[in-house]
């Protein structure tokens, strides 16, 4: 199989994003993260990945700064991963892909996990992109400006 082509000179921060997290693994491993997973064993456990292909995505993680490694707060010999601030900025992004699933995914009486926040115990709301106004915005009142490639 061919290696994949990279998209990290695309001019479609869509393409570099999916080229850097889009993949199930890399995308499942950030969401454990923020449940709280910061061990190689734990990740595996909870995903059920091969360890080459868990080790590959955490390092690419590693290498991107979404995540960095320390030391086991428990003084153990273990490494444990840690989400960056880059990485926690993901978290719109997590919460954007498990809303749309809850919405599309799941029959009306499906149970499914439920993400809530700490404070009152109730579901969040649902995530709708806003105008610097305040109003929802649609895909039809937004547009792409794309780049101008010059001729070749």
């Amino acid at each position: 199989m061919p290696p994949r082509k990279r998209m990290n000179h695309e001019p479609c921060p869509v393409a570099r994003s999916v080229d850097l997290i889009g993949d199930r693994w890399s995308l499942l491993v950030v969401r454990d993260a923020f449940d709280g997973t910061h061990r190689f064993g734990d990740f595996q456990r909870s995903l059920g990945v091969a360890r080459n292909i868990l080790s590959d995505r955490l390092h690419k993680l590693v290498e991107a700064g979404i995540l960095k490694t320390q030391a086991a707060s428990d003084g153990t010999a273990y490494q444990e991963y840690i989400l960056t601030p880059k990485g926690e900025s993901l978290f719109p992004v997590v919460v954007a892909l498990r809303q749309w699933g809850e919405q599309h995914l799941f029959g009306r009486s499906e149970p499914h996990s439920t993400l809530l926040d700490k404070r009152t115990g109730e579901p969040i709301p649902p995530m709708t992109p806003k105008a610097r106004d305040g109003t929802t915005l649609l895909p039809a009142a937004t547009e792409v400006r794309k780049l101008s490639l010059p001729p070749s």
